[in-house]
């Protein structure tokens, strides 16, 4: 299947899994060898562009196997599926229309039976075929019709198989919409819960007006309470629209100064956090074509995220450079590496490794990232050790305007 198109050979791997589904194609194979005399059958899918056995009885050591291909020029099956039609040779040697033709002469044929198998929809999936390399005494009363009768056997059954398919997916994505509806319901029961009941306790003292209490102090907290909601509410919105949108949405335009807009970034980070360093070295001389909004929203949350569980000893380091038609943006910080399992798992959707703090977040920040680097055409990677720290590295195409692909 090398050098097929990936729906192609995603097609032939369902196909080959559902014709194993039906449990009557291996005593039809025998049935219609016992029937005929000939040494060969087979269930075969046929498209367009490929050949595949799905089902094989095989007495003549003709050397095919369910998965195994043939050229599909080389096979009567072609035109049987373009004249949608059986086609019946008892004895090559003496027909006329197929004595000379190219498929008898290569596969060392005499006798051959190719039946139509097509699906509810009309559909053509493929067909069931019989040959052997003597001549075989195929007109009979009645054979033609129950080759015909066993391919429309396969066929519904195939239909019953896709009906099962579509409805475990269906399944699949029902239960997949429960937990999001869960995951949604803890948002609001509990990550929203501690920030708002902090801003209703600071609200009442603020009521109250107690002496030796700061309202400046408890303006701060309801402030930074609020700002915390809103980003807890940005994150959900934003997954949102990554799992019911076909990916986060950008608005890429031409971005002269995207080095000011990262540095904006940091220095409203350093504000927030006066105690740690942050080191950077953003070298973007020229024109970059991006959503800037997004980049900003990518880089406070790697940011973010290494001041938060980097070593607090050890300063925080931002990189971006243009490079070969990339951006590429690197954040990393010291501290303990990120142990292989949980790396792997890092940019899956409300993840939290085992360490993380009540209350850090819904763990959306990373996969987020990974779908901004996506919806510019590129990618975030990630790395841990303990030399290097953990590094976070975006890799962004610039050079063009994007036509943003689908990204889950």
């Amino acid at each position: 299947m090398t050098g097929l198109p990936d729906s192609e050979t995603v097609a032939i791997a369902r196909d080959l899994e559902a014709v194993r589904r039906v449990s009557a194609v291996p005593t039809i194979l025998r049935i219609l060898c016992d029937t005929t005399g000939m040494g060969f059958a087979a269930v075969a899918r046929v498209s367009d562009q490929t050949w595949t056995a799905c089902a094989v009885e095989d007495h003549i050591g003709f050397g095919l196997q369910a998965g195994a291909q043939l050229e599909l020029a080389t096979t009567l099956c072609v035109e049987s599926r373009a004249a949608r039609a059986p086609i019946v040779i008892e004895n090559v040697a003496e027909s006329d229309l197929y004595r000379d033709h190219h498929t008898p002469r290569i596969y060392g044929l005499q006798s051959y039976v190719s039946v139509p198998i097509v699906l509810g929809n009309g559909d053509y999936f493929g067909n069931l075929c019989c040959i052997d390399p003597r001549p075989a005494q195929l007109d009979r009363p009645g054979l033609l019709a129950t080759f015909t009768a066993y391919a429309d056997l396969i066929g519904r059954q195939l239909d019953l198989e896709g009906e099962r398919l579509r409805a475990d997916q269906a399944l699949v994505h029902e239960r997949s919409q429960s937990a999001l509806l869960e995951q949604y319901v803890a948002v609001l029961g509990h990550d929203l819960r501690n920030p708002l009941g902090a801003i209703m306790a600071c609200a009442e003292l603020l009521a109250r007006r107690k002496p030796g209490i700061d309202p400046s102090d408890l303006v701060r907290r309801i402030l930074a309470s609020g700002e915390r909601m809103g980003k807890l509410i940005g994150d959900v919105l934003d997954f949102t629209r990554i799992r019911f949108g076909g990916g986060l949405p950008v608005q890429p335009r031409f971005e002269h100064d995207l080095g000011a807009a990262l540095h904006n970034v940091i220095a409203e980070m350093a504000v927030q956090h006066p105690e740690r360093t942050v080191d950077e070295a953003l070298q973007i001389r020229g024109i970059v074509w991006c959503d800037t909004a997004r980049l900003q929203q990518l880089l406070s949350n790697l940011l973010g995220n290494a001041l938060v569980h980097g070593a607090a000893d050890q300063p925080v380091r931002v990189e971006a450079r243009l490079t070969g038609g990339e951006l590429v943006l690197r954040v990393a910080n010291g501290g303990d590496p990120i142990p292989p399992d949980q790396l792997v798992q890092i940019f899956e959707p409300y993840y939290r490794p085992p360490s993380s703090r009540q209350g850090g977040g819904l763990g959306l920040g990373l996969h987020i990232c990974a779908q901004i680097a996506a919806a510019h055409g590129g990618r975030l990677e990630a790395a841990s050790d303990a030399v290097q720290g953990t590094v976070f590295t975006a890799r962004l195409p610039v050079t063009q305007p994007l036509v943003p692909p689908a990204v889950g």
